[in-house]
Order: C-alpha cells, then sequence, then structure tokens
C-alpha cells in the first residue's frame, strides 16, 4: 500500500498540478520525494478509497487498544496560500514524517491540494480560489460523513466490523478558510440534526479566518462555526501574535475580524464548550517564518500529536504549560 496520498482539484500538468480549478483526482506513491510529480501515480476515486480503507482496517481494533488515545487516524491534511503544488507536498511530507512514520505512527495521513496561487502578491485571488474549493473539499467531506455513518450503523450489529480509525484534520492559514466553507455546504447537507460526528479533531493553525467565527457560542445559528463545532468532537487552535504573514493578511483585506491564527478567539468565554485555543508563541518566537515555524517546531509537534490522540486539555496545558483559552 502507499505511503502518501494525495487528492487535487487543481489542474494536471506535465510536470506538476497547476493554478487552476479542475475536477478531483487522486494519487498515490510510495517515493519520500513527493515533490517530483512523476512519482506519483494517478488512480481512480474508488481506487483511492478501497486503498484507503484497506490499509485502515489494518489498524488495530479499538477493543483490544488499552486506551482510546492509541487509536490510529486518518488525517486530512489542508494547506494555506502562496503553496504552489510541490510546496504544499512538502509541507505534507514534513507532517507525516513527524506524526505518521515508523513505530509512533498515528496512521494515515492525507494531503487535499487546492490551486493556491504560490505568491505573496496573489493573496486576494488566492482568498478567491480558497472559497471555490470549498464544495471540492465539502465533497470528500460528505463522502466519509456517509461512510462513518454507515460504519456506525454497522458496528451497532456487528462489533467486529465498527470503523477502526478516527478522522481528524489539520488545516493551515487560508486551507482554514476552505476547511470552513467546506464543512459548512456537509453540515447543510448531512448533519442538520446532528447524527454523528465527521471529525474527532481538528487542528487550526495559524487560521486565516476571522476570530470571532466562534461567535455563536453554544447557540445553534447556522453560522460557519456552529457547523465547525457541531461537526467535531475537539476544535484546538494554534496562534501566534509573532505571525508576520497573518500580520500582512489583515492590513490586505480591509474587513472582517483581525485574524484566529494571529490574535486568538475573540472572546475564548463565548465559544462553544469544545473549542480552545493555544498561543504558541513560546515555541516558535525563535524560528524562522513564523507562519509555518508551527511544523518546524518539536514542541508544537508534540502538542500535535497529543492533541490528535485526544489528551484533555487540562492535562495538556499542564504537561506543555501552555498559555491557553477557551
Amino acid at each position: 500500500m502507499p505511503k502518501y496520498w494525495m487528492i487535487s482539484n487543481r489542474n494536471v500538468q506535465a510536470n506538476g498540478l497547476g493554478t487552476k480549478r479542475r475536477i478531483l483526482t487522486y494519487w498515490e506513491t510510495d517515493n519520500s520525494a513527493v515533490d517530483v510529480f512523476s512519482n506519483w501515480r494517478p488512480v481512480k476515486a474508488a481506487e483511492f478509497r478501497d486503498h484507503l480503507l484497506s490499509e485502515a482496517s489494518n489498524f488495530p481494533p479499538l477493543d483490544a487498544l488499552a486506551t482510546h488515545e492509541d487509536q490510529k487516524h486518518v488525517t486530512l491534511f489542508v494547506h494555506g496560500y502562496n503553496n504552489s503544488w510541490d510546496g504544499a507536498a512538502k509541507a505534507y511530507r514534513a507532517i507525516t514524517d513527524r506524526l505518521f512514520t515508523g513505530d509512533a505512527s498515528m496512521g494515515i495521513c492525507v494531503l487535499f491540494t487546492w490551486p493556491s496561487k504560490g505568491s505573496p502578491a496573489e493573496y486576494l485571488a488566492d482568498r478567491s480560489d480558497a472559497a471555490a474549493s470549498a464544495p471540492d473539499l465539502a465533497a470528500i467531506l460528505a463522502e466519509l460523513y456517509d461512510w462513518l455513518l454507515d460504519r456506525q450503523k454497522l458496528g451497532a450489529r456487528r462489533p467486529e466490523l465498527a470503523c477502526r480509525a478516527k478522522t481528524s484534520m489539520i488545516a493551515h492559514s487560508m486551507g482554514n478558510y476552505v476547511l470552513q466553507k467546506a464543512m459548512q455546504f456537509v453540515w447543510t447537507r448531512k448533519n442538520q440534526p446532528l447524527l454523528v460526528s465527521l471529525l474527532n479533531q481538528l487542528l487550526m493553525v495559524a487560521a486565516d479566518v476571522d476570530n470571532d467565527i466562534f461567535k455563536s457560542g453554544e447557540t445553534v445559528d447556522k453560522s460557519d462555526g456552529d457547523a465547525i463545532a457541531n461537526l467535531t468532537y475537539r476544535v484546538t487552535v494554534l496562534y501566534s501574535g509573532v505571525d508576520e504573514v497573518l500580520g500582512l493578511s489583515a492590513g490586505l483585506k480591509h474587513f472582517g475580524k483581525r485574524r484566529l491564527g494571529r490574535s486568538g478567539l475573540d472572546d475564548p468565554a463565548a465559544v462553544p464548550d469544545n473549542v480552545w485555543a493555544v498561543d504558541c508563541t513560546p515555541f516558535i518566537r525563535d524560528l524562522p517564518s513564523h507562519h509555518s515555524a508551527y511544523f518546524d517546531s518539536p514542541e508544537v509537534g508534540n502538542l500535535m500529536r497529543e492533541v490528535l490522540r485526544g489528551i484533555d486539555r487540562k492535562i495538556l496545558s499542564q504537561e506543555f504549560q501552555l498559555l491557553s483559552s477557551g
């Protein structure tokens, strides 16, 4: 089975994936040089799904685990703006190598790469492309939701066939805007009222979205933040005030609220109970490129692992001496 997995709505070119939105394509490779396009093998959607399900079926069954924290994951990584496809692939490999490789592997990680322009000058165009890509990500999530619902019903009758993997997502920068809009699509179509959580854990890293996105709190108002909170068991926001890129983002936009990934939650006391935020400044202050430094910091990498495992936030705050809110 492949080691690296990729889904994309970018146009396919001779030497890579482009910056135009096209139909979803599916890719697999065992080669660690994931930024070399010739190393990837295109597969049909059904073949990709079957391979992924086959790999996940080899995970240890839940009832054989000492604790639920040891259950494996199928995690989707959504990159941010200013990422060419090969840049996104490199970021994906870094996450895979840190969290999804070796004896301590958390399971499987899949890259979703959308047509970011790959240039800071194209910021506003990237925001438009991010919104346009939301239905494509929503289609993936909706299929996952239907599969989870079916497995839940099947597992109730035959426990040995219950799902062996948790589902989770890591979204970076403007990838959170793609996520935000995609979750609204899914919740509107699939999950009102709530039937099953789509994601067990969601990590919103340096999120380029409004920091009052969860302002509805425990009130159901069918907003984007409401959709995210209702479709996810726990949402963890990683932010830092030293993020220069999100400072530029706020300056370029001249609309909306402050950036969630730079300022944290607008009002931590007024968000849903399953949403919290961590100030990662102590871990990334001395690293270059603060906007992406989360993936270079060993401390943040360890924190991501424990968050995905589902460790209680109070314990995490104690173990990592976190500056947390929410």
